[in-house]
């Protein structure tokens, strides 16, 4: 089963997921986020599988450039629509694999995707 994974392709992270996966001979399928793109829907499926909280990237450039307005009271709603608009807000990379939702490169996804 292929795998997808997003990021950008000058994320340290996404290469090296994407060098990990393709040295366990996974079939991966790489989206650009700033090149590609990403919905909404996409979005909120992800934060339906992992949480919103998760899913937004506060120790982003992004993040940090944003007015303070937008960084206040964030809630799923705020937070869907933050990173829609934005999708460099996204932590990366996110990883669908087997019907599950990944997001960063910890030692437990690491652990989980590359089995």
């Amino acid at each position: 089963m292929a795998i997808a994974l997003y990021g950008l392709k000058t994320c340290d992270a996404c290469r090296k997921a994407l060098k990990a996966l393709e040295a366990k001979k996974k079939q991966v399928a790489f989206h650009d986020l700033r090149a590609d793109g990403v919905s909404k829907t996409q979005i909120e499926k992800w934060a339906k599988a992992a949480g919103w909280e998760k899913l937004l990237n506060k120790a982003s450039t992004t993040w940090r450039g944003l007015p303070d307005k937008d960084k206040e009271t964030v809630d799923a709603k705020k937070a869907l629509a933050l990173l829609a608009a934005n999708p460099t807000l996204i932590k990366r990379p996110v990883i669908e694999a087997d019907g599950k939702v990944f997001v960063g490169w910890s030692e437990a996804v690491r652990k989980a995707v590359l089995r």
